[in-house]
Order: C-alpha cells, then structure tokens, then sequence
C-alpha cells in the first residue's frame, strides 16, 4: 500500500513494538506529528518541555524496560538539544532510537534555517547514524536503526530525515522485525582455562556491571555466585542486578564503594568481572588495581578488552550465555573461611551517617526510610550528584532496572525526564527521582509535564543549597575555597512546585520524614519533597584522585 514517509515511520514503529515517543514539534516534523495524530490511538506521545528531557525521558522508559526507547525533535537547535540525552545513552549503553527531522533535500549543506549536521554532530555518541534521502530507503533505514540501538553492546542510533522524504508517497510493505544476528561466543579451551582458574581459587570475588542487567543475567549471576561460592560487589550501572538483601552481597566498587569491597579487591585471589568495561571510577588508579591476583573478563564488546586494564582471561560474548555455560560446568565450590572473613568486615565496616543533633535530618535516614515504606520495589531515578550516591547506598536494590541514572556521562538534568519515560513505561510502579537542588534547577521546567499528564512520580529534593560532590572535592583538596559551588538561590521550592500544579512536601525535621513519605507515596498524583540538609554532609568512603580502591577516605 503506498503511504506518506511519516505514515510509514510509524507503521515501522508499530512494527518495533513501539507504543510510547517522546518529542517535541517543530516545522522540519510537521509530516511526522500530523502522522502521530492519525496514528495517536496507536503510538502515544508526550510533549516534554523540553527537547533534552525528551531524549532523557526515552532513555528513563528504555532502562526501566529493557525495550528500546524513541524520541523526536525537529531540526537545527530541536535536534541538538537531544545531543546530551544520546550521548548520555550511549556512554551507559541504553538502546534509544533518536528521530530528527531536517530541511528539504534541496536545502541541505545551504545554512538553511534551522539546519544542522546532525548526523555529524552525534557520530561520536552513537552507534550508528543515518540521514534517510530516498524514501525508498525509509524503511528498512528504520528497521536497521532498532536492530542496531537493541542488538550487541546497546546503545543510540540517530535517524535524520528530510521533510519532503516525509511528505512523499511510497509502498509500504510490512516486516517482522529482523533477527538479531548470532553474537561471538568463547571457545571451550577458554571455558576450560576459567575453570581451572575459578577451581583453584580460594579467595574469589565476583564484580557485575551494567552488562548484567542488558543481558537480563540477574539470574545467572546468582547462580554463579552460590555455585563459586564469592561474594559479589556491583558497579553503579549493576545496581538491582544482584539481590542486595543476599548476604554475598557487599556493595559499590570503586570511587564510592564500600570499605568491605575495597577490602575483598586487596585480598581476594581471583577477580570476576561480569559485564563491566572497569571504568575509571571503579579502577581510580589503575596501576594499583588488583595487581596481585588474575583477572577473568565476560564481555560483550572487544574494545573493552585490556582498555582500561590489562586482564588474564577474555570471555568475549553474552554475559547470560557465558554464565549459563559456566554454571554447567563449575561444580559447587566452598569458601566458607572467605565469606566468614567478608561478613566480618561487613560488620566492621557499615555505611553510617553521624546527625549532630536529635532532628538533623540526614539522607541515610530519609533514603532507608523510603525503602522499608515502598518495600525496596520502587523505581528510584536519580541526578548526579552527592544524593546519586546516597541513592545507591542505602536503598536496597532487589531486581534489576529499578535503578536509573547517568553513570557514564554524569549528566545533571537527567533524572526528571528519565523519571518521566519510567513512570510512564511503569504506570503501576513507584516511581521517585531522586535529586539534589543543583540538578533540580537545570530541569525543573519538565514540572509542567509532570503535571500536564498527570504522571504521579515523586520527585525528592535534597536541598543543600550547595553543589554538593564539587564543594566535597573543594573541602578535600582545595583549601576549601568554596568558588562558585554556593549557589545563593532564593528559588522556593514548594511555591514553585504548586505553580507548575504539583502538589509539595517538606520534611524539616527527622521526626518528620516518615509521615511525608507516607503522605507523598499515598498521593495519586505528582509531587515534590523539599529535603532541607546541612552542606556539609559528605559522601562517604571516598578515594581521592590517583589513589588506590585498596584505600577509601572512611572519614572527614
């Protein structure tokens, strides 16, 4: 049947399963959202405020479920106003299908108003970009597209496309979407070489990464871990991916990890890395790293292989089909010396925040409080910041994709629009974003989405009136020459959370914070919590800059 460009866009949306886009309108995709309204029974849209949260909010839906998110903005500055949300998804490996609009063929390469390079521009933070010219091509550019952002190491792809490719008329054939195409797998010599080594381990310690959750390996990696019988410490991007109320369980590695995991790394004889690409946050110095013992990495993407640090042995492939394989062939193994040892330092070495008085109200009790009211089952999305860390201390994390947020990129201003995506992917989850007050102003006009598609989320304010994490790097290490990290803003909060039509909280006290929480959680519609806490509540342990994971800062 011949349909219009933007008819067919969507037909191929449909196609992929797509039943939610974000974006925001404009003249170059006046084709695409006169299609949108045909199809609105079928595909819905939220307008965002802002072109950046749409791309968030693409990525917030794509985490909280494992499908690939899709965003639209129109040309020149709609289209670059995504390019911080793609590149966000691309550093953390999210599958997002970004679609653009542009000028006519005729007028590309001319300046012509409201006209970018934007294939150009974002081909570094994509896996892949198209600008579609033909609309024969149309199609099967966005079927590719879905392929490409969902298959191997996940991540964004752009499509570009004209407006009069939009508007032209072409026969439109239906397809299935296409197969995945069969990713590497290790040869049995290398399965051999890791289970010898995993046999004559005494001290084993696994760490998981994002990879876990892509690979939805949740599973598999209980299974490991109690069959190899190690604990397990998680990267930011893994949180949920291992049960964190499992006693193996021992907490972030690396920058921020606990002194229990940095512990197991200096002690350990064996290190397991599933689906981690050892950024530096985790490495911190990386000629200090488990430099003592061997190295076993399980990961899908070659150009991870000795990048950051060199490792012993490669297991390129699938992290569940790795494991699964490995789970077949490892025989129950026995460490209890080791896990005593681990439990122990866990004993020793609990995250604590210290009030210094009765009603000072601290992030760990408002954080620990929320988790034992929502049963550890919400959806917790989060800025970057001091409280991004504080999120993933002291909630517990139980299952995978109930923890989002810009590791890679550390992007503030993600978490709202992301909040956005998973609530809406999540209509019958808690969803709260969890935020400083430094993000919460670069993103505090999606309020007026939140509020326009009634979105009950919540989004929790902790509010230090200071850039929290940078003011902490000017305490430690710069004679604490606070430049420009007080931020002096006389915003108010709950008055301005009521003009965009969200209902608002204030917690003052500590006698106050559950009450709030109950009231805020029983709501049915958005809301905001105003979190008043002292600026200089830090995030704790912390390694420095060229320091060793072996050795946190436990104090300030």
């Amino acid at each position: 049947m011949q349909l219009t460009g933007a008819q067919i866009l969507m037909e191929c949306l449909l196609e992929q399963g797509v039943d939610t886009v974000f974006g925001y309108p404009g003249g170059a995709v006046l084709n695409i959202y006169d299609a949108l309204y045909e199809y609105r029974d079928k595909i819905n849209h939220i307008r965002t405020a802002h072109e950046q949260g749409a791309a968030h909010a693409a990525d917030g839906y794509a985490r909280s479920t494992g499908k690939t998110g899709v965003c639209i903005a129109t040309s020149g500055p709609g289209a670059t106003n995504l390019v911080t949300g793609i590149a966000t998804a691309y550093m953390d490996s999210v599958p997002m299908v970004a679609i653009t609009g542009n000028v006519t063929c005729a007028l590309l390469g001319l300046d012509s108003f409201q006209e970018v390079d934007i294939t150009g521009i974002t081909m570094p933070v994509t896996k892949h970009n198209y600008l579609v010219k033909h609309i024969e091509d149309l199609a099967d550019t966005i079927r590719k597209a879905f392929l490409i952002a969902g298959t191997g190491r996940k991540g964004p792809v752009l499509v570009d496309i004209p407006k009069d490719v939009t508007a032209q008329r072409y026969d439109y054939t239906p397809h299935l979407p296409l197969p995945a195409p069969k990713g590497d797998f290790p040869y049995d010599e290398r399965f051999e070489q890791a289970l010898a080594m995993l046999k004559k381990s005494e001290r084993p310690f696994i760490y998981s990464g994002g990879g876990v959750i892509a690979a939805e390996a949740s599973g598999e990696l209980k299974k490991f871990a109690d069959l190899l019988d190690a604990p397990v410490a998680s990267s930011l991007m893994c949180q949920g991916g291992f049960d964190q109320a499992d006693p193996r369980y021992i907490g972030l590695l690396g920058m921020h990890g606990t002194n229990t995991s940095a512990l197991a790394i200096k002690n350990c004889d064996l290190l397991i890395a599933v689906g981690t690409r050892f950024s530096d946050r985790v490495l911190c110095n990386a000629d200090l790293f488990a430099r003592h013992c061997p190295i076993i990495q399980i990961e899908i993407d070659t150009a991870e292989f000795n990048k950051n640090i060199d490792v012993d042995l490669k297991m390129k492939g699938d992290a569940k089909e790795i494991l699964a394989r490995l789970n077949q062939l490892l025989p129950q193994c026995q460490h209890k010396g080791w896990l005593e040892q681990i439990a122990e330092w866990k004993d020793l070495y609990p995250l604590k925040q210290e009030a210094e008085s009765e009603e000072e109200v601290l992030p760990q009790g408002v954080i620990e409080t929320l988790d034992r009211l929502t049963d550890s089952k919400a959806i917790i999305v989060t800025e970057v910041g001091q409280h991004q860390m504080w999120a993933a201390q002291f909630y517990r994390f139980r299952t995978p994709r109930h923890f989002i947020s810009s590791g890679g990129l550390g992007t503030m201003g993600y978490g709202l629009g992301a909040a956005i995506g998973a609530q809406v992917a999540n209509p019958d989850q808690r969803v709260i974003n969890i935020a400083g007050d430094g993000s919460f102003h670069m993103n505090c006009n999606e309020l007026a989405t939140v509020a326009q598609y009634n979105i009950p989320m919540i989004e929790l304010v902790f509010n230090n009136t200071v850039l929290g994490m940078v003011r902490q790097w000017q305490k430690l290490f710069y004679g604490s020459r606070f430049s420009q990290t007080t931020l002096d803003k006389t915003t108010n909060f709950e008055m301005l959370a009521e003009a965009f039509g969200v209902k608002a909280f204030t917690i003052r006290r500590r006698n106050e914070i559950e009450p709030v929480l109950k009231e805020a959680l029983s709501y049915p519609g958005p809301s905001l919590i105003n979190c008043p806490i002292h600026p200089d509540v830090n995030v704790l342990p912390m390694v420095p800059a060229g320091g060793s994971v072996e050795n946190p800062i436990l104090e300030m």
